[in-house]
C-alpha cells in the first residue's frame, strides 16, 4: 500500500477501506478485513466513521451491514477520481492479490 494514501487518509485501514470500496462499489467489514487480512474492528471503525462523515451509506443485507459510496456527498465524486487514479498506479501483483476477486458465486453447472 501506498504510505502516502496512508498518511493522507490517517491510517492504513483507512486506505484500504477507501480502496476496496472504490474498486468494488460496495463492502461489508468482514469481507474488507478478510481481503487485507487485518482486524475486523480496525475496518469496522473506518467504516463507521466515513458514513458518520457523510462519506458512505449502509445498509442491512442479511445479517451483514453493506457500505456503499453516499451519491449524496459533493465529496464522494472528486474523491472516486482520485482513488481510481491511485488503484491504477498500484504493481500489478497488489491488484492482483487484492483488487481481482469474485464477487459472485459461479452459475451451477458452470465448467471451471
Amino acid at each position: 500500500m501506498n504510505p502516502a494514501l496512508e498518511a493522507l487518509f490517517g491510517s492504513r485501514s483507512a486506505a484500504q477501506t477507501l480502496l476496496f470500496l472504490q474498486n468494488y462499489g460496495e463492502g461489508h467489514a468482514r469481507r474488507i478485513a478478510d481481503t487485507f487480512g487485518v482486524s475486523h474492528m480496525a475496518i469496522q471503525r473506518q467504516l463507521r466513521r466515513l458514513e458518520a462523515d457523510g462519506i458512505l451509506v449502509s445498509r442491512e443485507v442479511g445479517r451483514a451491514r453493506v457500505f456503499t459510496w453516499n451519491p449524496r456527498s459533493a465529496t464522494v465524486k472528486d474523491l472516486r477520481k482520485f482513488l481510481e487514479a491511485e488503484l491504477e498506479r498500484l504493481p500489478e501483483e497488489i491488484t492482483r492479490q487484492y483488487f481481482r476477486q469474485r464477487q459472485r458465486p459461479r452459475r451451477s453447472g458452470k465448467e471451471l
